[in-house]
């Protein structure tokens, strides 16, 4: 995982997520909401809005950690389908979604948005999800 000195995270963001690490081209984060296991990838390329914006060699690259993060997200949470979706209608920074559904979830089959509120995770349940994709991460 690398690091990118100027690139900056949209506060908002910023504000729901928490960092997991850096893959080789996306920063992946946690969203903070314990009803859906859910990454967000963005890629660390400060002015990209839209999939189209990234060099062939980026897109290439974000295909491939959007495939990852789909298997690290079966493993985590054996969902009973992965939605992968980047909107950026209300944050326009490029991010990729990547979250676990399941039939039972409290918004199935519709999309996870404005879907009642979010429920942070607990401090400790938050810091062992971020340890353990983490550690999925560094095994795929």
């Amino acid at each position: 995982m690398s690091t990118d000195a100027d690139f900056a995270l949209d506060a908002r963001l910023a504000a729901d997520t928490v960092h997991v690490g850096d893959l080789a081209l996306c920063r992946v984060l946690l969203m903070d909401d314990a009803r859906f296991p859910w990454l967000i990838l963005v890629p660390r390329r400060n002015g990209a809005s839209e999939i189209t914006d990234l060099v062939p060699e980026d897109a290439r690259a974000l295909m491939e950690e959007m495939r990852i993060a789909t298997g690290v997200m079966l493993a985590l949470a054996k969902p009973d389908k992965v939605n992968v979706a980047a909107l950026g209608n209300v944050v326009p920074q490029l991010h990729v979604h990547v979250i676990g559904r399941f039939l039972s979830d409290p918004a199935w089959p519709r999309p996870v948005w404005g879907v009642g509120e979010a429920k942070p995770y607990p401090h400790h349940a938050r810091a062992q999800m971020v340890e353990r994709i983490g550690a999925l991460f560094a095994a795929a």
